[in-house]
């Protein structure tokens, strides 16, 4: 049986869990020949809490089981695995890692006009700076304000167990979330200081965050440009096997995978169905 060529290899792509099929739904947009193996690393989810030490021990971990399948290259579509282990993750391993914050911080620095730009994410990710420091590293004029919304993750999650009912998946079409009243006041808890702040621009820091762009950018106001690290990190992926010449060939029925080390597949395959709006059907429990 002839193998492969090396660019019909699949693109590894993981995640703390559910999130990062946002960056997946992107991946496979802007490059629908390719094959994918998202990895969901939902019993140890979240990732936010935990210290950058152990997030970096989860990074090689799953980086180690993806390429055991022979992926061509791998993203990290986890703002706060990419500032624990993105560096380490590429001195370690042979194939192109790639991770979110670069890509969302370009798209920052290119949108805003009044150099003033606002963060939001999850603790580990405020705390580790890398946003500050991606940003100002590639425009040190750009003043920063980053918060911390670890509810905003919690907030997706129930939006979209809610989204199930008839009425509620009527209305949350838009945002692919069902947004409760109480879902606005805590919006406006968070962003009020950034407002304040007067930025132009803000960066959506956590995968999960995409999924209630409709409801962040309400609070944000249309003066507020919203980047969302997904599609900028699709497009980091497809450069870099474009310059590589490893895309894949075009016009072939692409292969996805899906892995999880939750022990609920069906809410897995229920969340996935939803986000990538598609049906997930490949999903199987690994215990690393």
């Amino acid at each position: 049986m002839r193998e492969e060529p090396f660019n019909n290899a699949p693109i590894g792509i993981f995640d703390s869990g559910f999130g990062g099929l946002t960056v997946a739904r992107q991946v496979m947009k802007t490059m629908p020949d390719e094959d994918i193996i998202y990895f969901g690393d939902s019993a140890r989810c979240p990732y936010g809490p935990r210290s950058q030490k152990e997030v970096d021990g989860f990074v090689q971990q799953i980086c180690r089981f993806l390429l055991e399948r022979q992926v061509k290259l791998i993203l990290i579509a986890c703002n706060t695995a990419t500032a624990a282990g993105l560096r380490h993750a590429q001195q370690t391993f042979d194939v192109p890692i790639l991770g979110v914050i670069g890509p969302g911080a370009r798209a920052a620095v290119q949108a805003t006009t009044n150099r003033r730009v606002g963060v939001i994410a999850t603790k580990g990710t405020v705390e580790s700076g890398s946003y500050t420091k991606a940003i100002r590293g590639l425009d040190a004029g750009i003043t920063v304000f980053s918060v911390a919304t670890p509810r905003f993750v919690e907030i997706a999650e129930q939006g979209i167990r809610m989204a199930d009912g008839p009425i509620e998946n009527y209305t949350s079409t838009a945002s692919k979330v069902y947004v409760r009243p109480e879902f606005q006041e805590i919006a406006q808890d968070y962003l009020d200081p950034l407002r304040r702040c007067d930025i132009d621009t803000l960066v959506l820091g956590c995968t999960h965050f995409p999924l209630l762009k409709a409801l962040i950018g309400s609070v944000a106001g249309r003066k507020v440009t919203l980047i969302d690290s997904a599609k900028e990190a699709a497009r980091d992926v497809h450069e870099t096997l474009s310059r590589r010449g490893d895309l894949a060939e075009p016009g072939r029925e692409p292969n996805y995978e899906f892995f999880t080390t939750g022990s609920d597949l069906d809410e897995f395959r229920r969340f996935g169905s939803r986000v990538l709006q598609m049906s997930m059907t490949s999903v199987s429990h690994v215990d690393l």
